[in-house]
């Protein structure tokens, strides 16, 4: 309880600050108030477009964040193994990992034109490549002592990778599947403010068309969307995986 009342003083201060500030400024065109960004998000709650919107997002995100993550998991796991993979596709990886995910819209519309296709794989190449760094990171830095001592009581092959080395780099994992969470998500906003297509609007384009049509109310009342999407995301997600890690290493906080 105090946890939330603390987190509910701290949110309601930041809604009277950004109050006082569109008093200030009385510039409703750059800065609407939150009781004008409320009523967008009212209206676009009863007719139904904020949640299609969210819906067609999140499942894209889901589809493409999961192919992403099927693909990153096994590869980061062969990159740490391999000395050859890791001075290839872990060079790679890392290469790629730092380019911004917008850089791989012009290449999806050409690869895939107007479709979902161009849209997955953006979000699987924003996914994709922060898992990979994250898993091959957590092998590495495992102490040599693990492996020695499981082949010592006769583990060998895939029985040390999946029962000694996934379980001890999981932390690096979850690690990496936060991080390319957030990934997912910027790369497909990306995508879908820069890509038009007739199968379905998400939140990007919700931010786009309130871009062009300078109608701010809409472009802060999607992104609190998203915000909150993320957040409800990570208590779901990763917030039991992370807590039951804490748990098992002694670490939880008093």
């Amino acid at each position: 309880m105090k946890r939330f009342r603390n987190a509910l003083i701290f949110f309601v201060s930041l809604v009277v600050f950004w109050q006082i500030l569109y008093w200030v400024r009385n510039a409703p065109v750059l800065l609407p108030s939150p009781f004008t960004v409320a009523q967008y998000l009212w209206s676009a709650i009863w007719d139904g477009t904020l949640a299609t919107a969210t819906w067609i997002t999140t499942k894209r995100l889901l589809i493409g964040y999961g192919i992403g993550c099927v693909i990153g998991l096994p590869l980061g796991l062969m990159t740490a193994r391999s000395k050859f993979l890791g001075d290839t596709v872990g060079l790679l990886a890392l290469g790629l990992q730092t380019l911004p995910s917008v850089c791989w819209v012009p290449l999806a519309l050409l690869w895939f034109g107007q479709t979902e296709g161009a849209m997955l794989f953006v979000v699987v190449m924003g996914t994709l490549w922060s898992v990979l760094i994250a898993v091959d990171n957590g092998v590495r830095s495992l102490p040599p002592i693990f492996v020695r001592a499981a082949h010592t009581m006769g583990s060998t092959g895939a029985h040390t990778l999946l029962k000694v080395v996934l379980p001890a780099s999981l932390p690096f994992v979850v690690s990496g599947m936060k991080q390319g969470w957030a990934f997912a998500w910027r790369s497909l906003m990306a995508a879908e403010i820069y890509v038009t297509i007739l199968t379905g609007y998400g939140l990007g384009h919700l931010l786009h068309f309130g871009r062009e049509l300078n109608a701010m109310e809409q472009v802060i009342g999607v992104m609190l969307v998203i915000i909150s999407i993320g957040l409800l995301a990570d208590k779901i997600l990763f917030s039991p995986w992370e807590n039951f890690m804490h748990r098992r290493w002694g670490t939880s906080r008093a």
